[in-house]
């Protein structure tokens, strides 16, 4: 593993050079990933070439979701194969996934996007099911006893244990990393380390290596750790897209520190106008608002520690995977994605991890990933209280199918006429739901229904590349009556 940067941002003589913008390149259809007859991973093709293969009976399809083809009468050995590189923006609720191929010459080095996914990790949804299974057992342990000896809680664990919602993210992240590595002949990764470091800003000095424990390098600005944590807008009054100043929340002039649980950004009026009063004398006739500030102003980093605890296990876990694993600062994405003037994205991130001098094509649309679980062993489905409700069918399989199903139902007549093509949540009445990317569908008959692809624990929607993504929460399906 060796690193390609560590600062925030390239400088020369502590001065940001010119960004030059630079043409963002075309944009083209994703690519079709290809196998060989054995399963080895052959040089992705172009989809136009990928129909002629399969017109012309050379090859079959080996997954609907991403897709990918296997040929009948080629193999490695008699293929010329390349090799493509994967990028990684690994983050708290999404982590960006792009595969390219690079072109090296004295200019420089060019990108070729040919593939994107965006996956929407479940940590929060891990979180609070594991707080709501405490809270079970907790009344079970005290509702018939008055007094329990309390557990014996100083339990000591492993080296490297993570909590279960960071795991998650690991596993996740290394699973799709191995299943491109299947699919891809990946020759070499590129990550994203983080924008900041949460512990020396909180500390207000430089840490040296022995004080970071487990958190990230020092090379970081304020400005970019107060802009996640106010949303890029005022802390004031909200407005946003303006320029925003670093200011003290108690003033320097009467005693306040650079520690930055003492600074926000504001606006320049805001600023201006507050000048050297506290933030209670100044948001006096706005007591909404002063308690908005000052309860944010403590409030944690959460995203931002929880890519701080997992990153470098990411790290490590992919260099003993892959061979060759290079490290890039958020501030070199962010530099070369702004050089460039493409948009604010997850996978367009992992596209500009690391040294890129241009990029000629990325593709058009990516893969929107979203974590779902494989369902539940609960046989009951318990209201507020902690007591059943209702129960639970035993069997997994209705009418052939299982909720996490990637179907197309054909409807001929009806209000839901036409073809819909998405997950399915299966119904002991065999009326399911299929969530598209246009929304939810209820009560569609089992026979409109043709599988495409098993359930794997995850839900897949194409989406347009620099398309908002939606809130990992809102992109699951109903899990209440999962098989």
């Amino acid at each position: 593993m060796r690193g390609e940067t560590l600062s925030g941002a390239l400088t020369t003589g502590r001065v940001t050079p010119d960004r030059p913008v630079r043409e963002a390149g075309r944009k083209a259809q994703p690519a079709v990933f290809v196998l060989d007859k054995h399963g080895a991973p052959l040089q992705p093709t172009t989809p136009a070439r990928a129909r002629k293969l399969l017109k012309q009976g050379r090859a079959a399809v080996h997954r609907h979701t991403p897709f990918v083809i296997r040929m009948k009468d080629r193999t490695v050995t008699q293929s010329s194969v390349h090799g493509v590189e994967l990028g990684i923006d690994p983050g708290s609720q999404y982590t960006g996934f792009a595969v390219f191929a690079t072109t090296r010459t004295e200019a420089g080095a060019t990108r070729r996007g040919l593939y994107a996914i965006e996956l929407a990790h479940r940590g929060n949804q891990i979180r609070d099911k594991l707080a709501r299974r405490a809270a079970y057992r907790r009344g079970r342990r005290t509702r018939n006893l008055r007094y329990r000896t309390p557990r014996f809680l100083n339990r000591r664990r492993p080296k490297g244990w993570l909590a279960p919602s960071l795991k998650h993210r690991l596993d996740t992240v290394l699973s799709w990393a191995n299943r491109l590595a299947r699919w891809a002949p990946i020759s070499k990764v590129h990550i994203e380390n983080t924008s900041f470091d949460t512990h020396a800003l909180s500390v207000g000095r430089p840490l040296e290596s022995t004080d970071y424990q487990k958190g990230s390098l020092y090379y970081c600005e304020a400005r970019e750790y107060l802009s996640v944590k106010w949303g890029r807008a005022c802390a004031y009054c909200g407005v946003r897209a303006v320029r925003l100043n670093i200011d003290h929340i108690h003033p320097r002039s009467r005693g306040g520190a650079d520690r930055v649980s003492n600074l926000v950004l504001c606006c320049v009026p805001c600023n201006q106008a507050k000048s050297n009063r506290p933030v209670e004398e100044f948001l006096a006739h706005n007591p909404p608002a002063l308690r908005r500030v000052l309860s944010q102003v403590k409030a944690p980093l959460r995203d931002a520690a929880a890519v701080n605890a997992t990153r470098w296990a990411i790290q490590q876990t992919l260099a003993t995977a892959f061979p060759v694993v290079c490290s890039a600062s958020g501030g070199r994405t962010k530099w070369n994605r702004q050089r460039l003037g493409l948009p604010k994205t997850h996978t367009l991130d992992a596209l500009c991890v690391g040294s890129l001098d241009e990029l000629s094509q990325y593709p058009a649309v990516f893969l929107s990933v979203t974590a779902t679980g494989r369902g539940t062993y609960a046989r009951t489905s318990a209201d507020k209280y902690g007591f059943p409700r209702l129960y639970r069918p035993r069997t997994k399989l209705v009418h052939g199918y299982a909720t996490g199903d990637l179907a197309q139902a054909v409807v001929p007549s009806g209000k839901k006429a036409g073809t819909h093509v998405g997950r399915i949540s299966v119904r002991t009445r065999g009326n399911f739901n299929i969530r598209t990317s246009q929304g939810l569908l209820q009560g569609i008959r089992h026979t409109y229904f043709h599988l495409l692809q098993r359930a794997d624990g995850y839900g897949y929607t194409a989406r347009p590349e620099g398309a908002p993504s939606s809130p990992p929460e809102a992109a699951r399906t109903d899990q209440r009556r999962l098989r």
